[in-house]
């Protein structure tokens, strides 16, 4: 038995029906702005599809904004960068059309990987988060963690007898993003907890970004085991590439502090894939993303 709608005092019985019509459905957008649109379609006098195109269009739309703010969110960036921003003028090794591949969906169906290496403050997160935001927008999900608050936490969990629940929110999204691989000091079994997710990722051709300062040679004595940092390096780069970013610091550049005659590093080689637009737009409101 259906329930009928509660009169409100002065809305057509009409308006009523619509209402409850669009809240079943759950067309939350629809419901809110469908009035607005029939003023506008009787005063441009629009033919009826026109009308349902613009209707469903806009539902079509909040839902995409929504779905992005949701799974930004989720990812835990620790701010929110797209690859329009990022400013290529002062690197020499890396351009937009080297990132093609990375930016198309195929980096997530494929499980490829990517590991950012240079100095500080040369744009590697800032490129891991715009990487990562694509993927968002080309309908996967993303999660950002730097590479002490995986290994603390997986530490954690093996000593409380509880790493197989604990490596799920690492292994399970679309793309996972480890950042500042040697900034810090881990513990003895750094190697050991970030091999069970590089691994686990690997098997399931799943993709991931590592961001590091440290040279991939010297990743053993920072995990404290170079027969695992180098299985774990193998395994990023099977289907994976190193790009090194030079230029000066983005942070300090206004200080002429670094010396830009150094020699370049040698030009990397790589297959790069079109780049197709991606379904959603960048973000513009300043206040989309909240963290």
């Amino acid at each position: 038995m259906t329930t009928a709608t509660p009169m409100t005092p002065g809305m057509p019985t009409v308006d009523l029906e619509l209402d409850a019509v669009f809240k079943r459905l759950n067309l939350a957008n629809a419901r809110r702005v469908w009035r607005d649109l029939v003023a506008r379609a009787e005063r441009d006098a629009w033919p009826y599809d026109r009308f349902l195109t613009v209707l469903v269009a806009e539902e079509i739309a909040h839902r995409q904004q929504t779905r992005l703010r949701r799974l930004s969110h989720r990812a835990h960036f620790p701010f929110l960068k797209t690859i329009d921003d990022f400013d290529f003028t002062y690197q020499s090794t890396v351009r937009l059309a080297l990132l093609g591949s990375a930016l198309s969906p195929d980096f997530i169906t494929e499980g490829r990987a990517l590991i950012l290496y240079g100095k500080p403050g040369r744009g590697k997160t800032h490129l891991a988060v715009a990487i990562a935001y694509r993927a968002i927008q080309n309908g996967f999900d993303a999660h950002f963690v730097t590479a002490a608050e995986l290994i603390d936490d997986l530490s954690a969990a093996f000593r409380q007898g509880r790493l197989a629940e604990a490596l799920t929110p690492y292994t399970h999204p679309g793309l996972l993003v480890v950042d500042e691989v040697g900034y810090l000091t881990y513990g003895t079994d750094a190697a050991n907890m970030l091999f069970h997710v590089v691994n686990d990722r690997h098997k399931r051709r799943r993709a991931m970004i590592f961001t590091t300062n440290k040279p991939l040679a010297t990743w053993g004595g920072v995990l404290h085991d170079d027969d695992l940092a180098l299985a774990i390096v193998d395994r990023i780069l099977e289907r994976g590439r190193l790009l090194t970013l030079d230029g000066p610091s983005m942070r300090t550049k206004h200080l002429g502090l670094d010396d830009l005659t150094s020699p370049a590093p040698p030009a990397q080689v790589a297959k790069v894939s079109g780049i197709r637009a991606p379904e959603f737009p960048e973000p513009t409101d300043p206040g989309f993303f909240v963290r």
